[in-house]
């Protein structure tokens, strides 16, 4: 086969047209310069992608922006909640009052925190696609997390001020490491009472119009002063104007996209409802909770909020796969994709009209063996396996539920009984969250000073026991195993009651100690998880076997088979790695969702009620007077963006920030599989609302000033 210059131009012209418009969170290595510019009409180049990359920050779970040369970082306030909660007690409750140091020495560690900043991409993709080579089954993804360990400890050893990852991207065609500056010490900035971030509560929530001031700072620090950070986001606290292109940057957490029809039937038919299920039930056991006391309230207001974020996204996602024009709309996509893979041009072909170019042996699209097909016999496994995986083991990917109900107690017990165990092993043999090259990340969750609340906890493990029992049934071998002769109830009360692991010191000393000191302990919840490893190991051990290995295998080739196809212009899923993506400031005129682009401070009087959740946090509601009522508040933008995307800077093609995403709309959630311009919408918190909440409703002059605003 050969790959003459027309054959490549024409491979281009394809690829163009497989992602329209907004379309594709882009990774910074291969970002459509030229279609960002020829659709939008801006002119930026590969030194604004690198200032934009070199000025975002990756907070946890959440994405935000630097916007000072001192380490300032403004993110969500919702990004910054369990930072608040840490910090708070119910007698000073940081989220009913807001956090508002008067100097940066009353700036507060965010116990646990750690924010990253990209700094390079190099290809190891070779070296992976190597280290699998006629594997199967769990011999073939142990060995690919062996390489992507020792990868990682080869590019970053030792260092405590910068983290390595080796990505997959489009399903195992490409792997790249990710080399990460690391800062372990992160101090909290400036949050709003959560009032203001969260008016409108669940009825809001992933819609628009919005009227949320979800913005906070935190402060990056180096050797216990504020970091420098030269190469920042400008601060532009102007009105916005619709039809202004914007770029967003940040690290969405997954899609799948690149799934194929009868994987997307699995996640319709089995991954959603059950999630949906019992998140469901779990919500309702925590509201019940929050209810018995003020202390509860406090406790769990935190868990419910992102459980209803969990239980609406979800309902998106599944309103998406029932929709038959959607699904149509995949079919389409994948037919399209078999018959260039085939070598054959589509009935349908893209919108660009191009022609498939043939090869001289024809057989330039051909990928070896049927990964279709491969994939289609894995998903009755998938479909058998799913609820096992999920409950003892979690960490599917597909789904949400979180095992032991989220129990902090019970987590720290299982990196303290598994990291003992995988630490006697080789590197290389370990379970790949063990190796060295991850360790220092998961000392740093291990050792931070959180509180605990044992009656949550108790109210989360007896959820995920009774649920465990329940879906996987009384006889199942597992559940014999995790309940013994005892009910879910007197379990938990056992366990949360009896141990110790609240205590940091406890926790260091028994990591420290290694398996000696984790196997003499007599903490209840360190034997309860030694003694439930086999039945939860062999859980992971059988995904891995049947369902991860050969998904993992088929998806390589199909990959091979879509860069055949399209060239690689095609973006990958994401998968929590810095991305960017761009769109214009605008609101939609679709039926169901017709909305302008902006909602304004005046808007926000109008809707306030008074009552929960439609009531103005009061230091707000006390600056009513101060504050222009046309200020814009929040607005739309046609990027493409997913959870993860939470704190995303806005940015001009100048490189100015405008905006913090921080939600999208209930259609919008169906961009888990496949973008749809028209309704697909972020939700971002201005910067003008938030100079505006700085200097006139939290006295924050000093921060306003920091920003370079006059």
């Amino acid at each position: 086969m050969r790959l003459t210059p027309a054959l490549a131009a024409a491979l281009l012209t394809i690829a163009a047209g497989a992602a329209r418009a907004e379309e594709g969170m882009w990774t910074f290595d291969n970002f459509p310069i030229a279609r960002a510019n020829a659709t939008l009409g801006t002119n930026i180049d590969q030194a604004f992608l690198d200032k934009v990359r070199l000025s975002s920050v990756k907070f946890g779970g959440c994405s935000a922006g630097i916007v000072s040369g001192e380490g300032l970082v403004m993110t969500n306030n919702h990004c910054v909640a369990t930072c608040v909660a840490n910090l708070s007690t119910q007698a000073v409750n940081y989220a009913e009052t807001g956090f508002t140091p008067r100097s940066r020495e009353e700036e507060l560690k965010c116990p646990g925190g750690t924010a990253e900043i990209l700094t390079d991409i190099s290809d190891v993709t070779e070296r992976m696609q190597a280290a699998g080579a006629g594997l199967e089954g769990q011999a073939f993804t142990r060995a690919r997390d062996a390489e992507a360990g020792r990868i990682e400890q080869e590019a970053c050893g030792d260092a405590t001020d910068k983290r390595c990852q080796v990505v997959t991207l489009y399903r195992g065609g490409q792997f790249k490491l990710y080399t990460y500056k690391k800062y372990a010490d992160v101090r909290l900035a400036w949050a709003p009472e959560d009032r203001a971030a969260t008016f409108g509560g669940d009825l809001d929530n992933f819609s628009f119009p919005r009227f949320a001031i979800d913005a906070a700072f935190i402060r990056l620090y180096e050797n216990g002063a504020p970091a420098a950070t030269p190469t920042h986001f400008k601060w532009n606290a102007d009105k916005p104007v619709e039809g202004t292109p914007v770029f967003v940057s940040g690290s969405p957490g997954a899609t799948q996209r690149l799934l194929t029809q009868e994987q997307l039937f699995t996640i319709r038919d089995v991954v959603l409802p059950m999630d949906q299920l019992l998140a469901s039930e779990l919500r309702g056991r925590l509201i019940r909770f929050s209810e018995e006391s003020d202390q509860h309230a406090f406790q769990a207001m935190d868990p419910i909020v992102g459980l209803e974020n969990t239980y609406k996204r979800g309902l998106g996602r599944m309103r998406a796969l029932v929709d038959p024009a959607f699904m149509a709309m995949k079919a389409g996509q994948e037919t399209d994709f078999r018959a260039r893979a085939r070598g054959e041009q589509a009935a349908h072909p893209p919108e660009t009209g191009a022609t498939v170019p043939q090869s001289d042996d024809d057989t330039l699209f051909y990928a070896p063996g049927d990964p279709w097909a491969e994939l289609a016999a894995v998903q009755p496994i998938m479909r058998e396996t799913y609820a096992a995986m999920a409950l003892l083991e979690g960490g599917t990917g597909a789904g949400t539920t979180p095992v032991a109900g989220g129990s902090q107690l019970f987590l720290w017990a299982r990196t303290i009984v598994r990291g003992a165990q995988e630490r006697e092993k080789p590197s290389a043999e370990r379970l790949p969250e063990f190796a060295d090259s991850r360790l220092s990340g998961v000392q740093s969750g291990l050792f931070a000073e959180r509180p605990v609340y044992p009656a949550l906890d108790q109210v989360r493990m007896e959820w995920w026991l009774s649920k465990t029992r329940e879906w996987l049934t009384v006889d199942n071998p597992a559940v014999r195993g995790l309940l013994g002769q005892e009910s879910p109830e007197a379990l938990s009360a056992r366990l949360v009651g009896g141990t110790t692991l609240a205590d940091p010191a406890v926790r260091r000393a028994l990591w420290e100690g290694g398996l000696a000191a984790v196997e003499a302990s007599d903490d209840p919840m360190i034997q309860y998880l030694l003694s439930i490893q086999d039945e939860t190991r062999a859980a992971r051990s059988d995904w891995e076997a049947r369902v991860q290995a050969p998904t993992d295998r088929a998806s390589e080739r199909l990959a091979a088979a879509r860069f055949a196809a399209y060239g690689d212009a095609v973006y990958p899923d994401a998968t929590g790695t810095l991305r960017l993506t761009y769109g214009k400031i605008e609101g939609t005129d679709v039926p169901g969702q017709r909305f302008g682009a902006f909602t304004t401070f005046d808007g926000l009087w109008d809707r306030a009620t008074g009552a929960a959740p439609f009531d103005v946090a009061p230091k707000l509601l006390a600056a009513k007077d101060r504050i222009d009522g046309d200020t814009v508040l929040n607005m739309a933008v046609s990027s493409d963006t997913i959870g993860g995307s939470s704190g995303s800077p806005v940015v001009t093609a100048a490189g100015e920030m405008v905006g913090a995403n921080f939600d999208s709309t209930v259609l919008t959630q169906r961009n888990a599989y496949g973008y749809d311009r028209n309704v697909n919408r972020s939700v971002i918190v201005t910067t003008g609302a938030v100079t505006a909440a700085l200097r006139d409703v939290y006295g924050m002059e000093r921060l306003v000033a920091e920003l370079g605003v006059r």
